[in-house]
């Protein structure tokens, strides 16, 4: 079997520190499989890119991503570049490779680690078994509509965002959720606005039909966004598969991260096109950039949503996925997850230690 070309985007801040642990631990599977099974290519994203480039996506990053087999993506952003132009803002380049690459859907799991359970700000018994996945439209809504932009409006300066979404956009993302949910419990929850959003209104009209006509054997519920962040707080465990907006995804998936204790755990995956894109959902935390604190188990875990989703690597996800499991359950933590006289406060490369230790155990005790 040909080796997967994976193209990397280590990015800003603490992207490319944990992206170096979860490229080795990509490397330790092929240490313990006796075989290269990845090649991988890195170009410069983001801010990283305009400081090089004066773009943040050069026309050889996008090319070398479209080639490629899956993208892995750090993090990109920071306050350096709050200053420029919009068009040439880090983000734009995050913007642009979905739109690029055809990547309407974005899954983001919230998992909560028996070992981390105290970690979580709810009670034990609220977060005790969560295990979500929020299936985010990403390339429709108020980030991409038209018209946008600040400008004089009757002499007044005014900003304009807005959100438009299609019946083709809606049902492809609805089709992702239910295929997920067929896989787990066979639930979905729709989310939108659609009391006040004519824009989401369509959004559950169509979502109800393509449930309806497709997927009868999905149960499906709808709930207003506002209700939805609330319930999500109060009762996280009535959650299965959850399809909402670009708008509405963006902010509950960061909601549902601090439920399990730290955004520092979160992976996603991006799909929808033929190349993928895995990342953390956490920014590019430039405070604590070369420190060697950050926590590299949402890079290390989007690696493993790479494995699945993008080579239907189920096995080699699974163990990576035990792997840490069981750091956790041995008491290792990085700062975000550390309590005082809980566990052993560890660094960002000792935690990738630690997971390719834990992979290579599995192996050891076959």
């Amino acid at each position: 079997m040909a080796a997967k070309k994976i193209c990397v985007f280590p990015g800003d801040g603490i992207g490319p520190e944990v992206v170096r642990e979860a490229l080795t631990v990509l490397r330790t599977l092929e240490e313990v499989a006796g075989k290269r099974m990845f090649e991988t290519e890195e170009e410069l994203l983001g801010g990283a890119s305009y400081d090089v480039h004066g773009v943040p996506m050069a026309p050889n990053a996008l090319a070398l991503a479209k080639a490629s087999d899956a993208v892995l993506l750090g993090a990109v952003g920071g306050p350096k570049w709050d200053p420029l132009p919009f068009a040439v803002r880090p983000e734009r380049a995050l913007l642009g490779l979905r739109k690029e690459l055809g990547l309407f859907a974005n899954l983001r799991p919230a998992v909560v680690f028996a070992p981390l359970l105290d970690a979580s700000p709810l009670r034990r018994e609220l977060v005790e078994g969560i295990d979500l996945m929020v299936v985010r439209e990403l390339t429709g809504g108020i980030y991409f509509g038209e018209p946008r932009g600040v400008s004089f409006v009757d002499g007044v300066e005014t900003g304009i965002n807005t959100e438009i979404y299609t019946r083709p956009e809606i049902e492809r993302v609805a089709r992702v959720a239910f295929d997920l949910a067929r896989k787990r419990s066979r639930r979905v929850t729709s989310v939108d606005k659609s009391n006040v959003l004519e824009a989401t209104e369509l959004w559950r009209k169509v979502v109800s039909e393509v449930g309806a006509k497709e997927f009868p054997d999905v149960a499906l519920s709808h709930m207003l966004v506002d209700n939805c962040a609330m319930q999500l707080i109060r009762n996280p465990r009535q959650f299965d598969v959850v399809v909402t907006t670009n708008l509405f995804g963006d902010i509950l998936t960061d909601e549902a991260s601090m439920i399990t204790g730290s955004i520092g755990m979160l992976p996603s995956a991006s799909i929808g096109g033929k190349v993928g894109m895995y990342e953390p959902i956490h920014g590019s935390a430039p405070d604590i950039a070369g420190k060697g604190v950050a926590n590299p188990l949402a890079s290390i875990l989007s690696v493993a949503m790479m494995l699945k989703y993008a080579f239907d690597m189920h096995a080699e996800a699974g163990r990576i996925e035990k792997a840490v499991e069981r750091v956790l359950a041995d008491g290792y933590r990085t700062s975000d997850i550390y309590r005082e006289g809980e566990g052993k406060k560890v660094g960002t490369t000792e935690m990738g230690d630690r997971v390719r230790e834990a992979v290579l155990n599995q192996f050891q005790k076959r």
